[in-house]
């Protein structure tokens, strides 16, 4: 496949704690519609990574670049906005499924759209009897179902996936990676999934294996 500019590309990146160093050396180039597994053990910088490049955390070494231009030089919010990261467990708010659907279109002071908000809701198997329902009601996968569907009311151009099945029963599981592996079909959104599931690795183009703190494409 002939790539042209790529969407994120990392730089030489490290990051340091207190002078220890969780990640060192990172080069990596992202292009749009990559569906990108990264896999290691536990503790191994996976999360670090992925929140480098969500923006959560700002690198100590080297740079990373969103469409060409500096990442540092950049509008966050309006960043976080085309690059959406996505918890390993997803927290709503406020009382009712529809005031977190409406939250995305809120801070953009827009109006809620809740045709788009069902549409959402009957990707991930729940449907308009949803909205009215109350956040304590829900069990731990539906809230995790809602999240993805708060995360995609506004579709992102990248999405990035903190093992956000790694609590979840096989079901729940399935839905949530089948939506998101046909929005990447379907629609070329560029993903990045951590997993710790070897069965996941079949539907990623690439695999990133990160461990120690240095990263190597295993595929």
């Amino acid at each position: 496949m002939a790539h042209t500019q790529p969407i994120i590309s990392l730089k030489r990146v490290g990051f340091q704690i207190n002078s220890k160093s969780i990640l060192s050396d990172i080069t990596l180039d992202i292009y749009e519609g990559d569906s990108i597994a990264l896999v290691g053990p536990s503790g191994s910088g996976k999360s670090t990574l992925l929140k480098l490049i969500g923006s959560l955390l700002s690198p100590t070494e080297g740079r990373i670049q969103f469409k060409g231009a500096d990442l540092s030089q950049q509008n966050p919010i309006d960043y976080r906005q085309e690059v959406s990261y996505f918890f390993q467990n997803a927290v709503l708010f406020d009382e009712t499924v529809r005031d977190n659907l409406d939250f995305p279109a809120e801070i953009r002071q827009e109006t809620f759209d809740e045709k788009r908000a069902i549409e959402g809701l009957e990707k991930v198997r729940l449907n308009a009897t949803y909205l009215t329902k109350e956040i304590h009601e829900l069990s731990g996968g539906e809230k995790q179902r809602i999240a993805l569907v708060r995360n995609l009311m506004y579709m992102p151009r990248v999405l990035l996936l903190d093992e956000v099945t790694s609590s979840l029963d096989q079901i729940n599981r399935d839905i949530i990676l089948n939506y998101v592996r046909q929005l990447n079909e379907a629609q070329g959104t560029t993903l990045l999934w951590i997993t710790h599931n070897n069965d996941d690795l079949q539907y990623f183009n690439r695999v990133l294996k990160v461990e120690n703190g240095l990263m190597e494409e295993i595929k």
